[in-house]
């Protein structure tokens, strides 16, 4: 996985996609990067001026910048005070411009990697938001989370704790070892001495560092999927009474989650301390050959202490950011790793294509499928040349096993799924020529695994859509005969549900799920399973609703109760994805076939239950 990582530094065509999102904030990253060269300019400046001061202090003759001339040759004070006054006044003006500056790269920085992660935060939930379902049956949640949240944030520290920290720190120590040159040079190779252990140092700290970050990565992932799935089948866990081994699950993954942690807090144990050592020995190396110099030439006495403290704080200057910038790699390294991610659910061409314009005013629900042939994994076909049309305002239902493909059909028809052969059509015009919102705005569905959200039972029911009262939720609540339960739990429509409806038994949720589709006043209404999770007496209500409000309207029934599509003008029987028969309730018993078995089969079923 590292040697992944170093390939991330170069892989310039995954940076510059990186980079497309800088686009509407050039100005920004352009002013950040003038700032990172305006600090690198002044970076020396300081111990260059305390240098001038000490150096006037032990009687050698200094010029003062040109910036101070003005002031020295302008006033009447004594040449020594005259010299502090202006070298301290001109300092502290350069402190506060200084920090001003760095105050302003900092901030700029951060809002511009923040920036970045809204926008790129924006494209990778569209894009999940327009996926196929296929993906999200092949993908774990908890992966496309991380893509949106953790790795999105990793990017961030690219521009906030990365790339242009990298170069303003570079640019500050090639300015610095300019002026020491300038200064004096062999002084400069002499002090440059230890260098060579601190490269050494710094880069295996860098892959030590590397290799434990991808640790931590991975055993926070491991953490938080088993907590997770944990936290959310707590009852299966009481209920089987695993409490304790569980927990000596969790244990077990949380001691790896510290010795990821304790492996990279030791590199870091380590390398500090290399560098403090690199740089008194450097600093040591400054003292001996000035001492030597002075010892040997008299005269040169006079530069002793100005370069030495100068150069002490020179040497500092480059190992701040040496201490840091291997870290700093290491966050690049991790960004590019995320942004490949990222980029892999950006670039899935496994989405729903909406390039449909039909917009109907009117939608009738005439719907025909034509020998339609559909599979969720290449050719492992679950709909087998499916025919059948069914006409405005006509009822049908869809019968047979569990797997025989019925939720495969209306899947299908709201384009959950793209078929691979065939054609469906609605009022006679092909699937894809419909635009997606229009087509799926006119299909009212109540599937058998009712989702709710955290929120207000009225916002459950309007999903948040501002067109829809009150007044008219609670109108088709008491059409349904929902109503007075509602009004029966706290706070009423105002009610929260928590996070997947658990507050609700199964039979209120999907009675609230009913009441959603048909508040969209589709002009085809799907049941999938309806009644399923129903007691007999809220299906007796329901059952009341649904000839109401299936009148004068196209539905498709979904049923394992035989009992609840008896009034179907036609009932199409599936078995392994094929239609075995076709008909109303009293032919296809007639014909004692296929319906007639499963239609035995339930009657056997409830006597038994009564026995």
């Amino acid at each position: 996985m590292s040697e992944t990582a170093k390939k991330k530094i170069f892989d310039f065509s995954l940076m510059g996609r990186v980079f497309r999102f800088v686009r509407p904030y050039r100005f920004q990253f352009v002013s950040s990067v003038v700032l990172a060269i305006l600090l690198a300019l002044i970076t020396p400046v300081r111990p260059h001026l305390i240098q001038l001061t000490i150096d006037r202090a032990t009687g050698k003759p200094t010029e003062l910048p040109l910036l101070l001339k003005w002031f020295y040759f302008n006033t009447d004070l004594t040449d020594a005070t005259k010299f502090i006054i202006a070298i301290t006044v001109f300092q502290l003006i350069f402190l506060v411009v200084e920090t001003i500056l760095r105050f302003l790269f900092s901030f700029l920085t951060s809002w511009l990697g923040q920036s970045v992660v809204k926008d790129m935060r924006v494209s990778v939930f569209r894009k999940i938001l327009g996926l196929n379902l296929k993906q999200f049956d092949t993908t774990p949640i908890g992966t496309l989370t991380t893509r949106t949240i953790n790795d999105i944030e990793s990017i961030n520290d690219i521009f906030s704790d990365g790339l242009i920290q990298i170069i303003a720190d570079m640019l500050s120590i090639i300015v610095v070892l300019i002026t020491m040159f300038v200064v004096d040079w062999r002084l400069t190779l002499i002090a440059l001495i230890p260098f060579p252990l601190l490269i050494v140092a710094t880069y295996y700290f860098k892959e030590s560092v590397n290799k434990s970050f991808i640790k931590v990565r991975n055993a926070v992932a491991a953490l938080n999927a088993f907590v997770q799935e944990h936290i959310t089948g707590m009852m299966v866990v009481q209920a089987f009474a695993a409490e304790e081994r569980e927990f000596n699950k969790f244990n077990t993954i949380n001691r790896k989650h510290r010795d990821a942690n304790i492996k990279s807090i030791f590199a870091y144990s380590v390398f500090f301390p290399i560098v403090e050592i690199i740089l008194a020995v450097a600093t040591g190396l400054v003292v001996w050959w000035l001492a030597g110099q002075a010892a040997s030439n008299p005269i040169s006495q006079e530069d002793l202490a100005g370069k030495l403290i100068s150069f002490t704080m020179y040497l500092n200057l480059i190992f701040r950011p040496l201490r840091v910038i291997a870290d700093k790699f290491n966050t690049i390294q991790m960004g590019m790793i995320a942004a490949e991610r990222v980029f892999k659910v950006l670039d899935n061409p496994d989405h729903t294509v909406n390039t449909g314009t039909y917009k109907p005013a009117v939608i009738k629900g005439d719907i025909a499928f034509e020998k339609v042939w559909f599979a969720y994994n290449d050719e492992h076909y679950v709909l087998k040349d499916i025919s059948f049309t069914v006409k405005e305002g006509e009822t049908i239902a869809l019968v047979g096993h569990t797997g025989s493909g019925k939720t495969s059909v209306i899947s299908v028809l709201n384009r959950l799924y793209e078929i691979q052969k065939g054609a469906i059509k609605l009022d006679g015009v092909n699937l894809p020529e419909y635009d997606l919102d229009r087509l799926r705005g006119s299909i009212g569905v109540v599937l058998q695994d009712v989702f709710l959200f955290s929120g207000s039972v009225l916002d459950n029911i309007t999903l948040r859509n501002p067109d829809i009262t009150r007044e008219q939720v609670e109108e088709a609540a008491k059409i349904i005969g929902v109503h007075d339960f509602i009004m029966r739990l706290p706070g009423g429509y105002d009610y929260n549900v928590m996070e997947r409806g658990t507050t609700l038994s199964l039979g209120q949720r999907q009675l609230i799920s009913f009441i959603r589709a048909l508040l969209y006043n589709p002009s085809v209404l799907i049941l999938d399973e309806a009644t399923s999770s129903i007691d007999t007496e809220s299906e007796l209500l329901i059952q009341t609703a649904i000839d109401k409000l299936i009148a004068n309207r196209t539905a498709i029934v979904i049923a394992h109760r035989l009992s609840t599509i008896r009034k179907a003008s036609k009932i199409i029987v599936l078995d392994k994805g094929e239609i075995k028969e076709s008909g109303t309730h009293d032919e296809l018993l007639a014909k004692d076939g296929f319906y007639a078995k499963l239609h035995s089969m339930q009657l056997d079923q409830k006597k038994n239950l009564i026995v």
